[in-house]
This record gives structure tokens, C-alpha cells and sequence, in this order.
């Protein structure tokens, strides 16, 4: 397990001086990264072996997010490693060290040279330590889209990767993509549960074009190209009736 504290800054919050979606994403990430960089097995390392993490999927259950000046604990763990994949859950605790947020998330190690999953190796799982996996749900990972009978659909104007959507490995950051279906939802939700399938890279100079499903208590928010594939597909849900 590794955890670090944090201060919720200004520069981390929404409108309503509540903590988003966004930098909850990033302050995970930064969790893991510092867990794996005191591991030695951290981004250097695997450049070395010529393999790379990335993300296949997040579901998060959120019971309530931090306000502006709040101190949280950030925590993560692997719980599993299967072939190719990486399985690590998440959370955020607040002062009393009560869950305000559990995640889920399952990652895939990535030969750089051939661009193919590639089994993880002796030296990278045992480097950490495996726990159990947290109370929380856990969905299928493939996150659907609806069909369009019957299913509000809202078509949203195109969006133009540039250079600050980019991370270290030269592509869309995952972070990026929960900011960009959160754009195109266009209001304030009440959101307790998101779930986002990572399907295809987006790297700079390609378009991007979201398309938002309404149905029932979910908004679904697909990131397309131009040929209707899709980059990622979100599920914001509102389950605290």
C-alpha cells in the first residue's frame, strides 16, 4: 500500500470549490507513479526494459468529493497481475479517515517496439506487494453505448488534440479524456459512480468527436473519430437515490 497526503488547492477545484473529477484522476495517477518510482520500477526503469503502462479502464464509486482547503490521505495498491495485465485499486480518505472515493482500475503492460501487450516480468510484480481488493463494485469493463432508439443523443462540437492534452508518452493523457466528456456534458451532475473503457489512442493533431448519450440516470459520453471508432466511452451515473 502507498499513501500521501495532500491539501486541496484552488487550482483543483470546480465552480463550486469542489475538488473534480479531473484532478482526482491525475491525483491517483501521481499515486501509482510514486508508488512505482520508490519501487524502483518506475517510468526510467521500464523505458530500460522498452514496456509501458497504460490504461485500459477506471471505475470509481464516489461518496462525496473534497472542497477547497479540505486535507485528504490518496492511497493505492496492485491486488493482482494476469499476463499482460495490471489490476490496482484506488482511494481518497478524508481527515477522519473515512472513503470519500474507492477505484478500480486495470492497466496493460506494453511492449514500445512491437506496440504489443507483453507479459509482465519477474522483476516488475515482485516488486510490489499484493493486497486485497476493496469493497466496492466492480462492472464489466467494456462500457457500452447505447443503442440510438429511444436514447436522447446529443451531438457536440469537434475537438482539436493539441500539445497540452499530451502526457510523457506522447499521447493523450487518461485524465484528459474524463475532462473532455465532462466539456461535452456542458452542466452540473450529481455524479457517484464513473466508469471510462480507454479503446484506442489519441495522439496530437487528431480530431475528436463526442457524441453524448441521456438514458435513464446515466449520461454517456463516447469520444469518437471521424470514422464513428471510438477513443474512449464515459459513464457518469448519479446512484445515491
Amino acid at each position: 500500500m502507498y499513501e500521501y497526503k495532500i491539501r486541496i488547492g484552488f487550482s483543483d477545484c470546480d465552480i463550486n470549490k469542489t475538488f473534480t473529477l479531473t484532478s482526482l484522476i491525475d491525483a491517483f495517477q501521481d499515486c501509482s507513479t510514486f508508488q512505482s518510482e520508490d519501487l524502483g520500477v518506475g517510468f526510467d526503469v521500464l523505458t530500460q526494459h522498452n514496456v509501458v503502462w497504460v490504461i485500459n479502464y477506471w471505475e470509481l464509486n464516489i461518496y462525496r468529493l473534497p472542497k477547497l482547503c479540505d486535507y485528504v490521505t490518496v492511497g493505492t495498491y496492485p491486488y493482482a497481475f494476469k499476463g499482460c495485465f495490471g489490476f490496482r485499486n484506488f482511494y481518497m480518505k478524508d481527515d477522519k479517515n473515512e472513503y470519500i472515493v474507492k477505484a478500480n482500475s486495470m492497466w496493460t503492460l506494453v511492449d514500445t517496439l512491437s506496440s504489443r501487450p507483453s507479459k509482465a516480468p519477474q522483476f516488475i510484480s515482485q516488486a510490489y506487494e499484493l493486497e486485497e481488493k476493496l469493497d466496492m463494485t466492480y462492472n464489466p469493463r467494456k462500457v457500452l453505448i447505447p443503442e440510438t432508439d429511444d436514447v436522447l443523443t446529443l451531438e457536440k462540437d469537434p475537438i482539436h488534440i493539441q500539445l497540452h492534452h499530451l502526457d510523457s508518452n506522447h499521447h493523450v493523457n487518461n485524465g484528459q479524456y474524463v475532462k473532455l466528456a465532462m466539456s461535452a456534458l456542458g452542466e452540473e451532475e450529481n455524479i457517484s459512480s464513473l466508469r471510462i473503457d480507454y479503446r484506442k489512442q489519441a495522439h496530437l493533431g487528431d480530431t475528436i468527436y463526442p457524441v453524448v448519450y441521456k438514458i435513464d440516470n446515466k449520461s454517456i459520453v463516447a469520444l469518437y473519430d471521424e470514422n464513428k471508432s471510438a477513443f474512449s466511452v464515459a459513464e457518469f451515473a448519479d446512484l445515491s437515490d
